[in-house]
């Protein structure tokens, strides 16, 4: 069964409710005042089972003291029923009514010349000519003008009929979003407890879902589900819906609020839009102040131009940033309507282009202006490389990329799927980096790896951290280990322990350069284990000067990133065969004396002084050959 929301829209006591009622049975007046009153304060809801097609009608106030109840529902309307009486004609809220149809996006509807029992058919002809005019190139341009009446019947079976035939002829609404319902009543049931409504405009929605309330990031869970009253297990888009939550007081929440699958979307406090100026309504100006509705939410914001003359004049359209005094839930495509402060009118609306936009400065506007209109006309694939591009160095996560675009997996995975999209990005474990800008910076790494190697010839390579700190401080780890793969993969450079070397360098020493090396390693080599500082081995080796100081110091570097020496604490270092030769000493100890020994006898069993032996206890502590144990160490090996 197709189903579909119908949205009434019409001039306060055209009849909105009263055809409602008589199409449906239902009087969607349930409030005593609006009973009091005899008019709609508020929205109300109403079925219609056609066989092939379930109607659901959302009842909107007509009085410009309730237009922000009336968007409170008109956000989830498939189609319109534009109703106008015809003792009345079209009116101010029936011309108000409609702008927001047409800004809301509503593509579908059709025209109710309402208490047609009230007028002779001379002044009805005179309605509709005028209805016609109100229509005129809009998307009711051409669809039907109905005369009925609630009161006689008159009408209401053609009424009927058109509504199946364009609810048949609706395209399906969009597949690839995860599930949205933006909350316009809650309230408690004895016995239940909190229940929200809302239309559901994207997904579906399960009994026993985990899901999340936005923007208070409340995680509860779905304990029961209605339809138009009718408990189900799984609710679709189109539809209607009224959710029983668990593990949350109805106190806590309020229209406004939207339901979202549990961790997947974040709301947000700006948003980058194309804005359309209603005749009347503007001009639009950088930092007026004005009300933002979109989905059932409301909240004030300041606008931020960004077109070059700061302002968008009436009957034009535009780009403008909207800063938002209140977190909203928004996507791209949502259509949302502008209404001014002082007084309360609508002046304009438009769609969300970005929901989660950086900030424009003055001189960065024309490059919005570019990336925006990109967005507009691309498709899904597009969006993301254009996403993934704009990222930078610093990528953008998966998470990230659902959250900005409301998207399925299955729709991400489609789109990662396509060739022009493996072409163009990489993940770097989970971060998509642009190709482009990911070959830019291993061209940068190799560079500066090039330009060490340059300046030190005799150092075997540059500390990884230290490379990233040169040339992706800003960029996540997992960028830098991606581009450096992408350079050993092409033979640029290689990676050997903690250093980072072009796989080109070699080290080439002169006979005097050999000479000094093999002295320091036959010097360190006689120590022993009674460790030795760079300046010590200086001294014993008798090297002079600064030039030479600072040679000899490099060669000993050198020997160190070979491993032929080994670097403990406090700047000491020993020969390798040294650290060989004791951890065969501990494996002796171990076997005749026990896995545990203590300073002393540590001292005792290598022939060193105090001064030598606790850093060694601390070398073999962080080589997880030892374990402190209050003053004894434990032996692990």
């Amino acid at each position: 069964m197709r189903a579909v929301i119908v949205g009434t829209a019409g001039h306060i006591d055209h009849g909105k409710t009263a055809l409602v009622r008589a199409l449906t049975g239902t009087d969607t007046d349930r409030l005593p005042e609006e009973k009091k009153r005899g008019i709609t304060i508020d929205l109300g809801f109403a079925e219609l089972d056609l066989g092939d097609v379930h109607l659901g009608f959302v009842d909107v106030p007509g009085h410009e003291r309730f237009v922000r109840n009336m968007l409170a529902g008109a956000h989830g309307i498939d189609l319109v029923m534009l109703v106008v009486a015809a003792d009345e004609g079209v009116m101010p809220q029936t011309r108000e009514h409609f702008d927001i149809c047409r800004l809301l996006g509503i593509k579908s509807g059709l025209v109710v010349i309402s208490k047609s029992d009230l007028v002779e058919d001379d002044l009805l002809a005179l309605v509709r000519e005028e209805v016609e005019d109100l229509v005129r190139g809009s998307f009711l341009d051409g669809a039907p003008i109905i005369a009925a009446s609630a009161l006689t019947g008159e009408g209401l079976v053609q009424l009927k009929n058109e509504l199946r035939r364009i609810a048949l002829k609706l395209e399906s609404r969009r597949s690839h979003l995860v599930m949205r319902l933006p909350i316009d009543r809650v309230f408690t049931v004895h016995g239940f407890g909190t229940v929200v409504t809302g239309t559901l405009i994207a997904g579906s929605l399960r009994v026993a879902d985990e899901v999340e309330l936005l923007p208070a990031a409340t995680r509860v869970r779905v304990r029961g589900l209605q339809v138009h009253g009718r408990r189900v297990e799984q609710a679709e888009a189109g539809w209607r819906t009224a959710v029983n939550l668990s593990g949350v007081e109805a106190a806590s929440l309020r229209r406004g609020m939207t339901l979202v699958p549990a961790g997947r979307l974040r709301a947000t406090r700006a948003f980058d839009a194309w804005i359309e100026v209603l005749e009347g309504g503007g001009p639009l100006v950088t930092r007026a102040n004005v009300h933002v509705h979109i989905g059932a939410a409301e909240t004030s914001a300041r606008v931020r131009v960004l077109e070059p003359t700061g302002r968008i004049e009436p009957r034009a359209g535009g780009f403008a940033q909207f800063l938002l005094a209140e977190p909203v839930v928004a996507l791209p495509e949502d259509r949302f309507i502008v209404r001014s402060v002082a007084p309360a009118r609508t002046i304009a609306g438009g769609f969300v282009i970005d929901a989660h936009p950086p900030k424009h400065r003055g001189r960065e506007k024309a490059t919005a202006r570019e990336r925006l209109q990109h967005w507009i006309e691309a498709d899904g694939t597009e969006r993301f490389l254009s996403m993934v591009e704009a990222a930078g160095e610093r990528g953008i996560s998966r998470t990230d990329v659902l959250a900005r675009t409301g998207w399925t997996d299955d729709f991400l995975t489609e789109i990662l799927d396509q060739d022009r999209t493996r072409h163009a990005v990489v993940l770097a474990e989970d971060l998509f980096i642009s190709r482009r800008q990911l070959n830019s910076l291993v061209e940068r790494l190799t560079s500066v790896v090039e330009d060490f190697h340059l300046r030190e010839p005799l150092a075997r390579g540059l500390a990884r951290e230290e490379l990233r700190e040169k040339v992706m401080a800003r960029a996540p780890s997992e960028i830098f280990r991606a581009a450096l793969a992408e350079a050993e993969r092409l033979g640029r450079l290689v990676g050997e322990k903690e250093l980072v070397r072009a796989a080109t360098h070699r080290i080439e020493l002169s006979a005097e350069e050999a000479a000094l090396r093999d002295a320091f390693e036959a010097i360190f080599r006689r120590a022993g284990l009674e460790a030795l500082t760079a300046d010590e081995a200086l001294a014993r080796a008798r090297v002079v000067g600064r030039a030479h100081e600072q040679r000899a110091r490099r060669l000993i570097k050198l020997l160190l990133d070979a491993g032929t020496l080994v670097q403990l604490n406090q700047g000491l270092i020993i020969h390798r065969d040294a650290a060989r030769d004791l951890l065969t000493s501990l494996q002796t100890y171990k076997r005749h004396h026990g896995a545990t020994i203590s300073v002393p006898a540590f001292k005792e069993l290598v022939g060193v002084s105090r001064k030598y032996a606790i850093p060694l206890l601390e070398y073999l502590d962080r080589q997880a050959v030892t374990r402190r144990e209050g003053d004894l160490r434990r032996l692990l090996l």
